[in-house]
């Protein structure tokens, strides 16, 4: 007996990488890159989805310059975009042995303190993230955004 045959929709992932040097000027440039990658995947600026992956790239670049550089190696922004499916950024960088902690259950920033909020503000605006091992040497910090149907972050005209 065979099977009846299905129809699947192909999905075709988009994909953008770029390095920037490890300093505050490379993660404006990152974050500026992937709002104009967006931009032409059709997320127009000043969209919900442009906005939050802004918000999203500035903190995690700002975290790679701050607390992953390695002088004279680069960090690298990749995004990812299956349409109607997962917007997915990375932001990764080469020490390895300097991992954000991860999860609820770390402590809160004091209301007066003056960082440790950046990750807060990650879990809030990204549908999961997650810190990976990098191949060969490093680490990297993904968050995801769901881009399906009843998601607020949707493809202008989709």
């Amino acid at each position: 007996m065979t099977s009846p045959m299905t129809r699947e929709v192909p999905v075709t992932v988009r994909v953008f990488v770029q390095r920037f040097s490890s300093t505050p000027r490379g993660a404006r440039l990152a974050r500026r890159l992937a709002l104009h990658q967006l931009h032409r995947w059709d997320f127009p600026y000043g969209s919900d989805t442009s906005d939050t992956v802004a918000l999203l790239v500035a903190e995690l670049a700002a975290n790679a310059v701050t607390h992953g550089r390695v002088p004279g190696r680069d960090c690298e922004l990749r995004l990812s975009y299956a349409p109607g499916l997962l917007l997915q950024i990375d932001v990764s960088d080469t020490r390895g042995e300097r991992r954000p902690p991860a999860g609820p259950a770390d402590p809160v920033p004091a209301p007066d303190g003056e960082g440790g909020r950046g990750l807060l503000i990650v879990g809030a605006l990204a549908s999961r993230w997650a810190v990976l091992d990098r191949v060969p040497v490093g680490k990297t910090v993904r968050a995801e955004l769901d881009l399906g149907p009843g998601c607020r972050h949707r493809a202008a005209g989709r």
